[in-house]
């Protein structure tokens, strides 16, 4: 077993104080914010709501990241291509149904234009990283494209490349065929040909022309500028930095109650900002915190196994191994389940197993998932002794014991990180879309 630390521990391994010397984060500014251009913003909308940009034509990004779902999709694991309806109500389709969930739960996006946000997915498979000449570490290395405005951007690449997610399979349409025979990049690959596809829509084929110099017809466009694109509307759309927690950093309101002494054991003797520090509450780093596993695992083609081991599958360091990135706090409260694999249900028991990871490993109920159909799989890892202990022999925090309301308390405090604004959205969802689908 790796060795274990106490809470103060950790915080001084981080930098930080302990306990109730740690202070609040300082209150977000407009300068945190990278800046926008409200015409790219415009057609990033339409391009986010848009089924185009998957293989069978069926599916959007707000399929998984909806604003009536605070721009995740309200289960456990989604079903991406395959799948009909939204959100806790979407089904697999018994005429195309897919090969298995998509294997991380939905992540939100909100305040993901801000500079320091450079590591994107669970795992933290890209990252901006100076020393790459692409400025991009990524799944794809050499063989990445070039010329993103930032890493949200470089983000929106992938999605489309996955079978379960988006691309569906490579028996049904073009791009998913690209994907499996390797031709990602280029003329002819998946990006390519999703490039293609939006360039011979006039609607957004204009729109592009208006917004870059060295598109002059649809056929000059790029997957880049379709991703710079659904960057810029994430950033204006979802920014979040209204919340009461937010007004109470700014001095206009004061929070009080269940939610001011939350806040206390949020910043004090919880230890809860350990990890999840500085204006936007995340460390940006990886943490092995004992969170269940269900469903289908994060594997290989080649691989049969069901496990996630997180961090572990980038860097190959056993040090990683079951450690998942650290995700801002903004609306936690309303964007569960919760758990790389969405296995918690209910806010309050995931803080309460937070506190002591490996006893709320041990007492874990899988009746808390939330997918419409249960597979023989599903609960392969927390049915087997052996890879639960795994799980939590990799937990590197020592238990925090707290009181059922000091729980509520602290629940009551993520509740005060809500905000009203950005739940709404700014723009909103289109009234129709460019090219003719329907909307998600």
């Amino acid at each position: 077993m790796r060795q274990v630390l106490g809470l103060g521990s950790v915080l001084m391994a981080m930098g930080g104080a302990v306990f109730a010397d740690d202070p609040l984060p300082e209150a977000v500014t407009d300068a945190m914010y990278m800046p926008l251009n409200m015409d790219e913003v415009a057609v990033g909308q339409l391009l986010f709501y848009d089924p185009i940009l998957s293989g069978n034509k069926t599916i959007a990004c707000a399929t998984c990241h909806h604003p009536d779902f605070a721009t995740a999709d309200g289960v456990s694991l989604s079903i991406g291509d395959g799948g009909i309806g939204l959100g806790p109500d979407r089904v697999v389709d018994p005429d195309n149904p897919p090969e298995e969930r998509i294997p991380r739960n939905a992540p939100a996006l909100f305040n993901l234009g801000a500079f320091e946000f450079t590591v994107m997915f669970h795992d933290g498979r890209l990252e901006a990283d100076p020393d790459h000449p692409s400025g991009l570490r990524t799944p794809m290395d050499g063989d990445m494209a070039q010329g993103f405005a930032n890493v949200l951007s470089a983000q929106t690449m992938f999605p489309v490349l996955s079978r379960d997610e988006m691309a569906g399979s490579f028996r049904e349409n073009e791009v998913a065929l690209a994907v499996r025979q390797g031709r990602i990049t280029g003329e002819g690959g998946a990006w390519d040909l999703l490039a293609r596809r939006v360039g011979d829509i006039p609607g957004y084929a204009d729109a592009f022309v208006e917004l870059h110099d060295e598109v002059q017809t649809g056929d000059d466009m790029t997957f880049v500028h379709l991703s710079d694109a659904l960057a810029a509307f994430m950033a204006w759309e979802w920014r979040s930095d209204t919340s009461p927690f937010d007004a109470h950093l700014r001095g206009e309101a004061t929070l009080a109650g269940d939610a001011l002494a939350g806040m206390e054991l949020f910043y004090g003797q919880a230890g809860c900002a350990a990890c999840h520090s500085g204006p936007f509450q995340t460390d940006h780093q990886f943490h092995a915190m004992g969170v269940p596993q269900v469903g289908p695992g994060k594997s290989a083609t080649f691989e049969d196994h069901h496990r996630d081991e997180g961090r572990f599958r980038v860097t190959g360091d056993p040090a990683d191994l079951y450690a998942f990135r650290t995700p801002s706090l903004r609306n936690v409260a309303k964007t569960g389940p919760w758990g790389h694999a969405g296995a918690h249900a209910n806010l309050t028991d995931f803080v309460r197993d937070h506190l002591d990871p490996v006893a709320g490993l041990a007492r874990y109920d899988r009746g808390q998932v939330i997918w419409p159909a249960m597979v023989a799989t599903d609960f392969a890892v927390i049915d087997d002794p052996a890879q639960v202990a795994a799980i939590a022999d990799a937990v590197t925090v020592a238990p925090v014991v707290l009181t059922e309301a000091e729980v509520a308390q602290i629940v009551a405090f993520l509740n005060a990180l809500t905000d009203p604004a950005a739940i709404e959205g700014r723009l909103g969802i289109p009234d129709a879309l460019p090219s003719g689908l329907p909307l998600p």
